[in-house]
């Protein structure tokens, strides 16, 4: 999988948009960072009453599923699998929380979304739901 044009500002908002909607429908408090394929930031938003360390994280994470290629969740299933997967704490960048996921154009990473605020798999939910929005 190769990188591709940054996703534009138009289409981040959307995905932000539609996972923000998801959290919303289930009464979680998230926020939600979109980035470009090097993990800089294309846009951000915090719902009222989010945790503030999920200002960071979830910025932590878009990057992180960016810069990887793969959903946050790989990684969090590689340490929870302990023995070799516990590598994984030794991979700057990489984190392994759910809640990360490569936005796709044509089969190249052009960006990537994070959510934090709840649960992983809540987390992870909003994600695929700001991810299946765009199409």
């Amino acid at each position: 999988m190769s990188y591709g044009p940054s996703i534009t500002r138009e289409d981040a908002k959307a995905v932000a948009t539609a996972a923000l909607r998801e959290a919303a429908a289930h009464q979680w408090t998230m926020a939600v960072a979109v980035v470009d394929p090097h993990g800089d930031l294309v846009y951000f938003e915090k719902m009222d009453e989010t945790p503030l360390g999920s200002t960071t994280v979830c910025q932590d994470k878009a990057k992180s599923a960016a810069r990887f290629k793969r959903p946050t969740k790989v990684f969090q299933d590689l340490l929870a699998g302990g023995g070799d997967g516990l590598r994984v704490l030794g991979i700057t960048g990489a984190v392994p929380v759910e809640g990360g996921l490569p936005i796709l154009r044509s089969g190249k990473v052009v960006g990537a979304v994070g959510l934090s605020g709840g649960t992983s798999p809540q987390d992870g939910q909003c994600a695929q739901a700001g991810i299946t929005a765009l199409g």
